[in-house]
């Protein structure tokens, strides 16, 4: 990372956000020393921004100035490539996609409708597997972690795991070996990228995960974990793979479910939801991906 010194030609301007993307930019290596004079230049001459000024001498790019900006008004996001993380995490990648605004309209109504009290947890399940439940749940987390709550992705399908492919993560234990009592909340892991996300994996794929999530220490994990954390976000394994959904959703009290579109069925969702129901689970939401 390139330092800033005194010496550099870039000096502060009337305008302390525009100064700040100078130095910012500097910082990423998006400008070198010497464009500050032109920059600072053609900004007096038409009356710009400094970001416009550059922008318009070639020196940066759009996605250059969103960058910034987004660091200026403490809203992290990435660049392709970086974090390693999944191409489908958008809300890493792309914050300013349609997409990405469909998660924040989620976001809002979860806010108002869920996790607006006492309610922390909230189970994130699809029908059958593959219709992209991990990968929203994934995104979600992302976005609620944007806004500055403290969130933590649980990966509790603990047949088909995916949050440590999508995040790249190493830890090998998670949920399941906490349950059995061979590891603590210690293995839950922070993303460095974003300073308000953490995802706890998986852990060991287990032989019996229905019977494992139907433990009491289930429970107890969820207490700790809710009162560490503003938002907890459960990837469930998919409904249609066994009991898992059912067993969790009966002790988070609330489901979110992700249907895809042409793939789910409408009688598969209308199972779910009385199944769900029976056992005191309130389906807080259905959202349709295209993914």
């Amino acid at each position: 990372m390139t330092q800033v010194t005194p010496s550099l030609s870039i000096k502060p301007s009337a305008s302390a956000p525009d100064s700040s993307m100078g130095r910012i930019l500097l910082d990423m290596g998006k400008l070198k020393p010497e464009d500050g004079e032109r920059i600072l230049r053609l900004q007096k001459e038409q009356g710009l921004r400094f970001g416009e000024a550059a922008q318009r001498l070639g020196l940066v790019t759009a996605a250059d100035i969103e960058m910034v900006l987004a660091r200026q008004f403490d809203y992290p996001y990435l660049q392709r490539g970086q974090g390693n993380f999944a191409d489908e995490l958008v809300a890493a990648y792309a914050p300013f996609s349609p997409q990405v605004e469909m998660l924040r309209a989620v976001r809002s109504q979860l806010m108002l409708r869920w996790f607006n009290g006492e309610r922390k947890a909230l189970a994130v399940l699809a029908v059958n597997p593959g219709e992209g439940a991990s990968l929203f749940a994934a995104n979600l987390a992302v976005v609620f972690s944007q806004l500055g709550e403290q969130t933590l992705l649980v990966d509790a399908n603990l047949r088909q795991p995916r949050q440590s492919q999508i995040f790249s993560l190493d830890t090998k234990q998670g949920l399941s070996d906490i349950l059995v009592g061979r590891a603590d909340l210690d293995v839950i892991a922070k993303v460095p990228s974003f300073v308000d996300l953490s995802v706890l994996p998986c852990g060991t794929l287990p032989p019996n995960p229905q019977e494992l999530l139907s433990r009491s220490t289930f429970l107890q994990v969820n207490l700790e974990v809710s009162n560490r954390y503003d938002v907890v976000l459960y990837d469930v394994a998919a409904f249609s793979s066994g009991a898992d959904a059912l067993a969790i959703a009966a002790r988070l009290g609330g489901v979110l479910l992700v249907v895809r579109q042409n793939s789910t069925a409408l009688d598969d969702i209308a199972v779910v939801s009385e199944q769900l129901g029976r056992v005191g689970a309130e389906v807080v939401g259905t959202v349709l991906v295209d993914y």
